[in-house]
């Protein structure tokens, strides 16, 4: 029997994480979120529990890719091309997969490899579909990402930007859709991860544990409750939770009509100037946040507001290292913003 995950309106505190989760929730294309803090501080469940939060997905049945029937001919996968190609594809629904990747984990796990048992038994060279492959059009969550070997969080990262899979081994060559959203925790004093990859996250957000004394009773008592009768916990939460999944879905069909001004977009190009980030992918991913979190909202114009909320998730983690300042890069970012738009939004 599959455990019931918590109801993520029933999780206390964990703002930041929260929002980034939501507004990746929204577009997925933002390049996902890394959770870096504390350890017990429920960054595993707050993903579980907006990935159940969310609505089952359609597949085309049979598919080992979980394919969209409703996605255009480039989006399938080779045998559901060909599949479509007799007439309309037959679906059924899923949940929403949350694929977890294990430190110790090899490459052709990942990727998918050679189905050793097949090519014994009958002699047929045959693809043994990997954690990619699971996780397309849901969420693949490593937890202790800064302790993954660096080939594999390479590899990793350059297939959510690409959101396909192509792999060339043991005689095999195949390609298969894998997009999804990429989620990563770990515990900096274990190690931190490299520049180059922290700016492929789309954002990034601290998690601690609560240091207000109110906050930690109620995050003890509503788990103790949850876990003696989850069933009963959970029901008492099924409203909230069907509210956000509509929120969530009015924002996903909104998206394309939230307007963003030029004033908007010089905003987040002045503030990144200021903080000095490298690049563009601080303004675009900013940018996008933002537009997310407008229509999360229901609104139909980005303002200031929304970028002063996205924007240290989405510029934290992009900032160069400064050995006269060794203040946080929250403390940064939250100065840089004071310093440019002051109280304004």
């Amino acid at each position: 029997m599959t455990r019931k995950p918590f109801p993520f309106t029933a999780i206390v505190g964990q703002e930041s994480l929260k929002l980034a989760l939501l507004v990746s929730a929204v577009d997925p294309s933002l390049g996902g979120v890394l959770a870096f803090g504390d350890r017990g501080t429920g960054k595993s469940t707050t993903v579980r529990a907006l990935a159940a939060l969310l609505p089952n997905m359609k597949v085309v049945e049979g598919c080992r890719f979980n394919c969209d029937p409703e996605a255009g001919e480039a989006q399938l996968c080779e045998e559901c091309r060909k599949r479509s190609a007799g007439g309309k594809l037959k679906s059924r629904s899923v949940p929403l997969p949350v694929v977890d990747l294990p430190l110790g984990t090899t490459e052709d796990r990942i990727v998918g490899a050679l189905d050793i048992e097949r090519a014994l038994l009958k002699g047929e060279k045959a693809f043994e579909p990997g954690l990619l492959a699971r996780a397309h059009r849901g969420f693949l969550y490593i937890d202790e990402v800064n302790l993954l070997e660096d080939h594999l969080v390479d590899l990793l990262l350059d297939v959510a930007a690409s959101g396909e899979n192509l792999v060339e081994r043991e005689g095999l060559s195949l390609r298969h859709p894998a997009r999804f959203v990429l989620i990563g925790s770990g515990n900096p004093e274990e190690g931190e991860l490299r520049p180059q990859l922290l700016d492929r996250f789309g954002l990034s957000v601290e998690v601690r544990t609560p240091d207000d004394l109110k906050t930690r009773i109620e995050i003890v008592k509503r788990r103790d409750a949850f876990e003696r009768d989850p069933e009963a916990f959970s029901a008492k939460w099924k409203s909230r939770e069907g509210k956000l999944r509509r929120q969530i879905l009015k924002g996903r069909e909104a998206l394309s009509e939230v307007a963003v001004s030029d004033a908007m977009l010089e905003s987040c190009a002045k503030l990144c100037m200021t903080l000095g980030t490298d690049g563009l992918r601080g303004e675009l991913t900013m940018m996008r946040a933002a537009r997310a979190a407008a229509a999360l909202e229901g609104q139909k114009e980005v303002t200031l507001a929304h970028l002063k909320k996205l924007a240290v998730p989405a510029l934290s983690h992009r900032l160069r290292r400064n050995p006269l300042d060794d203040s946080g890069s929250l403390a940064r970012v939250e100065r840089a913003l004071e310093e440019c738009f002051g109280h304004e939004g």
